[in-house]
C-alpha cells in the first residue's frame, strides 16, 4: 500500500512537463509574466539609467525615528483578550525627552509640547502608548505612527480664515442662540400655564 502510494507521488506527468517547457520557453523569449506591481513597473528606468516613481502627487518624507534615542517597555496590556493579556506583556510604550530629540526641528519640538502637554511627565518625556494589538511589534509600529502624526501635526501651518467665513460663523452663532432663546421662552410659557392657581 506505501508502495503503491510512494509511486503515484513519484510518477511523471505530463501536464506539468508540459508547463514547465512553456515558462522556460517564455522566459527564453523574453515574454515572461510580470505583475502591475513589479519594480521595473512601478519604477521605471528614466534614459539615464535611474529609476522613478509613477504616482503624480509627492508624498512627503517620512519621519526618520532614530530607535536608539526612545525608551521602550513592554507591560501587561488591559482590556479583552482572554488568558494572553496575562500571560503576554504586549502593551508597548515609548518615551523620549522632547527637549533634547535633536531629529525634531526646535519650533516643532515646542509646538508639540504646548498640543501634547498632558503626555509629558515632569522629566520631559513625552510618553506615547498602544495596546490596541495583541502583538508588541505592532503595539510598537502604533506608537511610532503616533508619533509621525503628532510631529506633522505640529508641522502643519493653521488654515488662515478670511473675514467673510468670520462673518458668516458670527451670524451663524448668533441665529442659533437666538432660537435657542426662543425655545426657552416658549417653554418656560407652557410650564407656567400648567401651574395651578389656588386663589
Amino acid at each position: 500500500m506505501a508502495a503503491h502510494t510512494l509511486w503515484g507521488l513519484c510518477r511523471p506527468r505530463p501536464g506539468l512537463a508540459l508547463l514547465c517547457a512553456r515558462f522556460s520557453q517564455r522566459t527564453a523569449a523574453g515574454t515572461e509574466y510580470r505583475s502591475s506591481h513589479s519594480l521595473d513597473k512601478l519604477y521605471p528606468p528614466r534614459q539615464d539609467g535611474s529609476a522613478t516613481r509613477t504616482t503624480e502627487e509627492p508624498q512627503p518624507p517620512a519621519l526618520d525615528i532614530p530607535m536608539d534615542r526612545l525608551t521602550v517597555s513592554y507591560s501587561r496590556s488591559s482590556g479583552p483578550g482572554g488568558q494572553n493579556v496575562n500571560k503576554v506583556n504586549s502593551k508597548a510604550e515609548v518615551r523620549f525627552h522632547l527637549a533634547s530629540a535633536d531629529w525634531i526641528p526646535e519650533a516643532v519640538r515646542q509646538k508639540m509640547a504646548l498640543m501634547h502637554r498632558n503626555k509629558i511627565n515632569r522629566a520631559g518625556e513625552l510618553i506615547v502608548t498602544s495596546e490596541e494589538s495583541r502583538y508588541q511589534m505592532r503595539n510598537l509600529a502604533i506608537c511610532l505612527e503616533k508619533i509621525r502624526t503628532m510631529v506633522t501635526e505640529a508641522i502643519e501651518k493653521p488654515k488662515v480664515v478670511s473675514k467673510e467665513t468670520t462673518q458668516k460663523l458670527i451670524e451663524r452663532v448668533e441665529k442659533m442662540n437666538r432660537e435657542r432663546l426662543r425655545q426657552k421662552k416658549i417653554h418656560s410659557t407652557i410650564k407656567q400655564s400648567r401651574k395651578a392657581d389656588f386663589d
